[in-house]
């Protein structure tokens, strides 16, 4: 198993232009803004980047812009699951040819597959590609589970099948997969306010979308836990909290959005049908971001 992967990623979201189109120029920043923040990678057309909303010549426009601007500096995962098998294919094939260092896969998530599908569907993507596969467990998106006994069968007959994000926000599962899996596969936390508690279990990183917004400051609490320094971490991690708490609890790739836009760093508002957030919880904020870059100044 490659254990080349690790830390912190950051599930870039998607700048869109006043046209809708994708803004190229402000993803490149976007990209520059968390590596500088010194994450360990990053992600693009992942959930918060709002592949689901894409064609598929988009899609690929994403890619590569992302390896692009990223020039070899830290590791690109490219999500490129897709409703059907031959678009998954299709795009993972193009994923590898323009440089991704690493596929991740969701499961077709429209009409909810059975066990032998869904498997069936991850093997022949795997298959198509030479570079590791991230399994992307997104149960609430494609009424799919993975347990994690399919996950560790998975990994030990596909060799390239490497990693797998996890995003059920079930710390048990996400145990199960770290501690009877670990020696074949490499657990990622898809849930960004479990950080403190995926990393201190032991799992490989974490990927995050308010990565976009706070990549240093979880950089930062990654690496105190790496490091052994549990107290430093906690403090950090309650600097942080009440901007990790109402981001998540809000209506999330919004949520991203009006962070950044606190932070001075707009990137549009979301791809219909979805809509901004609501006055009140923008405001919240914007406020807490405020508190926060006066707290660390």
């Amino acid at each position: 198993m490659s254990s080349q992967l690790s830390g912190v990623l950051t599930a870039l979201a998607s700048p869109f232009a006043p046209d809708g189109q994708i803004d190229e120029k402000t993803l490149r920043r976007l990209v520059d803004r968390s590596v500088d923040g010194g994450v360990d990678g990053v992600v693009a057309c992942g959930s918060t980047g709002e592949f689901a909303a894409m064609n598929g010549a988009e899609r690929r426009q994403v890619v590569e812009t992302v390896v692009d601007q990223v020039a070899g500096r830290v590791p690109v995962i490219a999500q490129t699951g897709a409703v059907s098998t031959k678009e998954a294919v299709a795009l993972s094939r193009h994923a590898q040819a323009a440089g991704a260092s690493v596929l991740m896969v969701v499961a077709p998530y429209y009409e909810p597959l059975t066990m032998d599908e869904t498997l069936c569907y991850l093997r022949t993507v795997a298959d198509a590609v030479d570079i590791p596969i991230m399994l992307y467990n997104l149960p609430d998106a494609t009424g799919v589970p993975l347990p994690p006994e399919t996950v560790g069968q998975l990994a030990h007959e596909v060799e390239n099948i490497q990693y797998i994000k996890d995003t059920s926000g079930d710390m048990a599962q996400a145990g199960q997969l770290i501690h009877r899996y670990g020696d074949v596969i490499a657990t990622f936390i898809g849930w960004d306010s479990l950080l403190l508690q995926a990393i201190s279990e032991g799992a490989a990183g974490v990927m995050a979308g308010t990565a976009n917004v706070i990549p240093a400051e979880l950089v930062s609490i990654h690496r105190a836990l790496r490091d052994g320094e549990l107290e430093r971490a906690r403090a950090e991690w309650a600097r942080i909290y009440p901007l990790m708490d109402t981001m998540m609890s809000a209506p999330f790739i919004p949520a991203v959005k009006a962070a950044l836009e606190a932070a001075g760093f707009p990137i549009g508002p979301p791809r219909e049908p979805l809509l901004g957030l609501d006055a009140a919880t923008t405001a919240r904020i914007s406020a807490l971001y405020e508190e926060l870059r006066q707290r660390s100044a």
